[in-house]
């Protein structure tokens, strides 16, 4: 697969060949599912609780005589069923990340940047390194280029102009490589890469 290499400026750089076994796969939706799913369940934070019987301060005793009284029975004054009592059944601290195959997570980000090749949605920039850091000229640029919900992903280190008039734009993320996941590249329209992106990618996933 071959697609045009551009500039911030929106000139033609030349073209790149895309690796098929990276860019060129199945979209699988059932991987894609799987994967963000998972990485929604390990940001959970899991730390709701609830006061379990052992947790509520007060008296533990029964609070009247098993029979004679024709109420139910009680066991103690900090039941569930008892006003103040405790939650039955109630959630606790825990973890809510589960485990996922590598070659799952290796097949998905894959299907996802095959995704956005098949829609036309992948743009392929020279270099992402911006001349100022002003937000307003960076919009300029991605409105030229047809950019309005983008993530951009750089092979190198995150340049920092690119990172301080990104981070004012709502609907455009700056990933470096290493931290290009499925999750971030499905909720953006558009995927823009570097060719230093596309290298390091085809590298780790080939």
């Amino acid at each position: 697969m071959k697609l045009p290499v551009t500039t911030l400026d929106n000139k033609k750089s030349g073209d790149i060949e895309l690796s098929d076994d990276v860019f060129g796969v199945e979209p699988r939706a059932d991987l894609l599912h799987r994967v963000v799913n998972w990485q929604l369940a390990k940001r959970r934070a899991g730390t709701r609780v609830t006061k379990r019987i052992g947790d509520i301060a007060g008296n533990k005793k029964k609070p009247f005589r098993q029979k004679g009284t024709g109420r139910a029975r009680q066991g103690s004054q900090n039941a569930g069923t008892r006003r103040g009592g405790a939650k039955a059944f109630g959630p606790l601290v825990r973890d809510h990340g589960f485990s996922l195959p590598k070659k799952v997570r290796k097949l998905a980000l894959k299907s996802a940047l095959s995704a956005k090749a098949k829609a036309g949605s992948l743009v392929v920039l020279d270099e992402a390194k911006p001349e100022n850091h002003k937000t307003a000229d960076l919009h300029k640029k991605f409105q030229a280029l047809g950019l309005s919900s983008a993530l951009v992903i750089d092979g190198e280190a995150i340049d920092a102009k690119l990172a301080l008039a990104a981070r004012n734009l709502p609907y455009v993320d700056v990933l470096p490589e290493i931290g290009a996941n499925v999750h971030d590249i499905l909720r953006r329209e558009t995927l823009v890469l570097t060719k230093s992106a596309v290298e390091k990618l085809e590298s780790r996933l080939s």
